[in-house]
């Protein structure tokens, strides 16, 4: 009849005893011991991960200066490409046109207007 009675009445009190509060501060202390632990990996591996990029951009940075590259000690000389003694260099690049566009502020005498004459009226 009791168990009858707690399922009809779902608001019970509940006592809670000494044990179960140092049990709850027991859980909180271990949950925020392992924040802090997980806090202190993400750092780790962050820490880890900079030094390891500045490593690397150490590295391409003194291998880029032939100045300061320690594997050629006597020369100093810049390596040349394999197309610096080829003839017909840079032959697909048009040349660039040094006409300088200016604005003009009359419809007529715009080059747009004069292209377009020469285009279609002529």
């Amino acid at each position: 009849m009791e168990q009858y009675n707690h399922q009809l009445n779902p608001i019970r009190k509940v006592v809670k005893t000494q044990s179960d509060e140092d049990d709850t501060a027991e859980l909180l202390r271990e949950l925020q011991k392992i924040k802090k632990e997980r806090a202190e990996e993400q750092a780790k591996r962050e820490r880890e991960k900079n030094e390891e990029e500045e490593r690397i951009r150490k590295e391409n940075l003194l291998k880029g200066n032939p100045l300061l590259n320690q594997t050629d000690k006597g020369s100093y000389k810049i390596k040349k490409r394999w197309d610096d003694d080829v003839v017909f260099k840079n032959c697909a690049k048009s040349e660039p046109k040094n006409k300088e566009q200016h604005f003009i502020n009359d419809t007529i005498r715009s080059e747009f207007h004069r292209k377009f004459m020469e285009k279609y009226v002529k």
